[in-house]
């Protein structure tokens, strides 16, 4: 039987930041990686096509269609991923204005935690916007050394968090690496749809989730309501 909400994981990128963080960074290496081959920049409307496909499809590799597409091989998206780690960073002002006030309705209540695939200087960036006083479980992939959709970043959230899968609930945008990975495991799932979400989701896709929600406004009541409709 589910227990108790005790834990609320949450991605970073849509739930917490803005997603043009990381298309900003990727065109960056991009740019850099076909100048390096003597080429022009990419094609931006291109990249938007390419870009809005993967978020409808909500599954396959984004880096390799990019690759693909724009560097000439598929077999060179773990180079853009390296080029784009180095350029990943959220500045200020790119923080949703809902996530504090989500995030102060929690505190107290539940063990919050980050869960996420992102580099280590997202914890920086967190300082920074307030965000990581009320943070217990740092569950950053670059620093943990697993990756979402793998169970194993989930498994040590839980551990970290000293909680059960049926006791959580994870947040986030994606139904490949978020909503489904998260399921499989037991935790409750809430789809955020903004960012890398599709611009205009299926009514399978809306099925997957717990819950689907434009953000996080009044969302912390829903989950305490989620959580006792799953017992």
């Amino acid at each position: 039987m589910t227990g108790a909400l005790r834990a609320v994981f949450l991605d970073v990128g849509g739930p917490i930041y803005d997603d043009e963080n990381f298309v900003a960074a990727v065109l960056g290496a991009l740019d850099a990686l076909r100048a390096a081959d003597g080429v022009g920049p990419v094609d931006r409307a291109a990249f938007r096509t390419i870009y809005d496909e993967v978020r409808s499809a909500q599954g396959g590799s984004l880096r390799g269609a990019l690759a693909s597409a724009f560097l000439g091989s598929r077999s060179r998206r773990a180079e853009l991923h390296a080029e784009t780690r180095r350029r990943w960073v959220h500045p200020a002002g790119t923080l949703y204005p809902d996530v504090l006030p989500f995030l102060r309705a929690l505190d107290g209540r539940v063990r919050v935690g980050i869960l996420a695939n992102q580099e280590a200087a997202v914890i920086a960036a967190l300082e920074r916007d307030g965000v990581a006083p009320y943070i217990d479980v740092w569950g950053v992939s670059a620093v943990v050394g697993h990756e979402k959709p793998s169970p194993e970043l989930f498994e040590w959230a839980l551990a970290e968090a000293g909680v059960t899968a049926d006791e959580a609930v994870h947040i986030g945008n994606r139904l490949d690496t978020d909503v489904r990975p998260a399921a499989a495991l037991g935790l409750g799932t809430v789809w955020v749809l903004r960012g890398e979400a599709p611009p205009v989701p299926t009514a399978a896709q809306l099925a997957e989730p717990d819950l689907a929600v434009p953000g996080l406004d009044g969302l912390a009541p829903a989950l305490f309501a989620l959580q006792a409709g799953r017992a």
